[in-house]
Parts: structure tokens; sequence; C-alpha cells
């Protein structure tokens, strides 16, 4: 079957992405609201499903119902600007959540959010399709994204000469999206396998005619430069703790004077993916850093008090993560300060409600970064966005009810971020000398 596909211009770059063979397998299309991103995925997933028959495609998103609500109606559309009749070519299987189509082929809609018996997202891992979709990048944690990308190129792609593709929909989010496609893009260090097409609202020119009027009336300063503008600088989530123009200055607040006591925080790797993160701070002002990744304890407690003599730090000023191998590390450098994130909070306020000791100290450094108080000079802009992306990501859980205050688990972070927080957490440790009020000499 011929189609002939109605696209504007940013849409046709993408089909054009999606259906060469040119060394390219994942596509991030979109980035702003209203840019045409679910009509150009319909259009490219049923349109080669119609083209070739008995191959297997899949439209993933996090909540299956948000794609019978939102998804299947732009799917009905695409048929009829085809002139199609779409129960005569596709039909529906409401019960198995997939697309008949008539020549054989099949469009599945798979749910992706995360769940407590599959966490590792193994059940992607016997499937096998021909190319898909994810709708909504911005919803999807990173492990659910790696594991269905290794089901597609495995159904009759020999066999037409397809080449495995997978396309990704968004609006700008700070996620593995923003790591792995658009920082990289933005710095003109994509690899080659991977492409990133920005469109906004004034690229699509099928948009309905109030569309950007609707988009510039947005009252909130955040959300109009992520959906009007593609700004993924931004981020709107209520539940950050953290300024994003308050964190980028860390690398500028140069006022900040190397004074009073030398401390070091120490995040110790729990397992072989994860890296020591060891910082130097005199004050406020990070001096000194290592990160070394696969490291035995022992080798952890050398680098310590190698630093401790090189630096001037008492051991008394030393707080090394104590959950997990840390508190073997604790052992090692004497007279140190373990800290157990899930502890009791330290002299807490009569204002304060915190669930546990990181909270509190997570709290606190809110205030110290908010008042431009801490320094971290810094030249190496990978390490710089790192640190930006593990602040970012300190959020309040259920921000919305009333209760004690807690963090967001290391554990979810890591799902979103595809990685261990490890910077950030050596920020946050850093405040517990501010809990603690001990007053030590000046080194």
């Amino acid at each position: 079957m011929i189609l002939e596909l109605t696209a504007h211009e940013k849409q046709e770059e993408a089909l054009e992405v999606l259906t060469q063979d040119n060394g390219v397998d994942e596509l991030l299309y979109g980035g702003a609201k209203n840019g045409g991103k679910s009509y150009l995925g319909v259009s490219w997933i049923f349109g080669s499903a119609l083209m070739y028959p008995n191959t297997r495609w899949f439209i993933g998103r996090n909540e299956l119902n948000d794609l019978r609500k939102h998804t299947k109606p732009t799917v009905e559309e695409f048929f009829r600007n085809q002139g199609l009749k779409i129960d005569v070519y596709a039909k529906y299987n409401g019960q198995d959540n997939y697309y008949q189509l008539y020549n054989g082929s099949q469009v599945f809609f798979l749910e992706m959010s995360y769940k407590p018996s599959d966490p590792m997202y193994e059940r992607f891992g016997s499937m096998q399709f021909t190319g898909g979709w994810i709708e909504e990048g911005g919803e999807i944690d990173f492990a659910a994204y790696e594991n269905i990308r290794l089901s597609i190129g495995r159904w009759m792609n020999d066999h037409y000469n397809i080449p495995p593709k997978l396309l990704i929909t968004c609006n700008p989010k700070k996620n593995w999206m923003y790591v792995d496609f658009y920082k990289p893009w933005s710095e003109g260090k994509l690899p080659k396998n991977k492409r990133f097409i920005q469109a906004l609202v004034t690229d699509n020119t099928f948009r309905q005619k109030n569309a950007v009027d609707i988009l510039d009336k947005i009252k909130d300063k955040i959300t109009k430069q992520r959906l009007r503008f593609g700004q993924w600088e931004y981020v709107n989530d209520p539940a950050c703790l953290l300024d994003y123009d308050d964190i980028i200055s860390i690398f500028t607040n140069n006022h900040v004077k190397r004074e009073g006591n030398k401390y070091m925080t120490v995040d110790v790797a729990r397992f072989g993916s994860d890296k020591v993160s060891i910082r130097v701070w005199h004050g406020f002002v990070v001096i000194a850093k290592a990160k070394m990744t696969k490291v035995p304890t022992t080798k952890t407690a050398e680098k310590i008090k190698e630093w401790q003599m090189k630096y001037g730090v008492p051991s008394s000023n030393i707080v090394i993560d104590e959950d997990g191998v840390g508190g073997g590390v604790v052992d090692m450098i004497k007279g140190s300060r373990g800290f157990k994130g899930g502890s009791s909070p330290i002299n807490m306020k009569p204002n304060e409600n915190y669930t546990n000791l990181k909270t509190q100290c997570a709290y606190k450094l809110k205030e110290k970064i908010a008042a431009k108080a801490i320094y971290e000079p810094e030249t190496d802009t990978n390490d710089q966005q790192l640190l930006i992306e593990d602040l970012e990501q300190i959020k309040e859980k259920n921000f919305d009810k009333e209760g004690k205050r807690m963090l967001v688990p290391k554990d979810e972070i890591k799902k979103v971020l595809g990685r261990s927080p490890d910077d950030g957490d050596s920020y946050i440790m850093r405040m517990f000398f501010e809990l603690t009020h001990v007053k030590l000499r000046v080194v």
C-alpha cells in the first residue's frame, strides 16, 4: 500500500530519519507543545505497518489508559486523512490492547510504568518488534527505555531490509532524555546513532489557529519557557527544593570566602556501577574533589587519609555515608562521622517536621544555595552538568500533602537519571556539620 503523508517541514525531516538506513537508530522529536509529535508518531508507525505486511510495532506510554484516551483518537484521525475506513484496515482489540491490521501487521499499546513486581522491566525482554515509539518520554524511567529499545529490530527487519528505529516524543524534561539527547545535541556532541529534532508550535503549519495564542498566554514563566519556546534548562516541578538559577550560581559565587574549618564529604559506592565521590571543603568552598569507580573500601580509606593529610582535615570533620558498605570505611577512619540518611533528625526546631536526617540536611542545603553561600570553582562542564542534574532531583515526596517532610528516595532518582546522584548526596552531607554545630579549631 502506498500512502501520501501530509507533514510539515520538521515532521518530514523526522520521517526521513525514521525511514532511511542512515545509521540513526534513535530519534528524539519535539521538546515543546503542539509541534506535531503525536501525529508524526502515528503516521510513521501505522504507515510502516500498512506498507510492510506481518510486521510488529509498539506505541508505549507510562499509563495504558493515556494511550486509549489520547493516542487512539490520533490513530483514527490518521486513517480518516488517508481516506481509509479504520474498521476495515485496523481493528482494535480492547482486551489485549493492539491493532490487528488487514495485512497481518500488528501495533501494540504498551504500558511502560514501573511495577514493584518487575523493577528491572524484564517483561520487555521477550518482546520482538520491528520498530517502536515512546510517547511522552518525560514519563518514562531510564530502565524502561533501555529495555524496550532492545526489543526493536527483532521482527521481519531482515526480510524487508527495515532499519531498526526507536522514536521518542516529548516535552522538555530533565531526565535521561536531557542527559542522553538534548545536552549532547546542544553541545554538538550527540552520537551518530542518535538524532534530536526540536519542533515548536510555530513549526507546525497544521496547528489550530489559536494554538500560539494559548501558549503565549501562559502566566507561569517556567511553564511558558518549556512548552512555548522549548527551553530545557527550566524545571516546572513544584516538588523540587532548589531553584535552577540558584543552582547554577554555585559556579559563579566567587564572593564566598575560603574561611573557617575544613571538611570532607564521602559518598561511598554501594554497587559496582556507583562511584565514590569525595569533596574537600574550606568552609563552603569546594577546594578539591575526586571520583573513583569500582574500588574496594581499603582504597577509598587510603584516598581519604591521603587527602586528610594533604588538606589538613580533622577526622571529626570527615563525614562518610554509612549506609551499605560505607560503614566499613567509617571504621577505617578513626574519629570520622558516619552519615545515616534514614536516622532521626538532629536538634530539630519546633517549627520543623522532617522524616529523617537526610531530609533535614536537604532543607538546610536549600537555604545555603538560595542565599548564594556555596561556591564550587569548576572548569569541567561535564562535572558541572552532573552536579546540576543531581541537585535538580532533590525533591520532596508527597509535597502536596500534610505531614512530615521527606525526600524522594535515592532509588527513584536513579530510575530517572539512570545513575546514582553521588554529587548531590555529597552536598547534602556537607550540611551535617551545620546541624551538629561541632566547633573545632580552624585549620
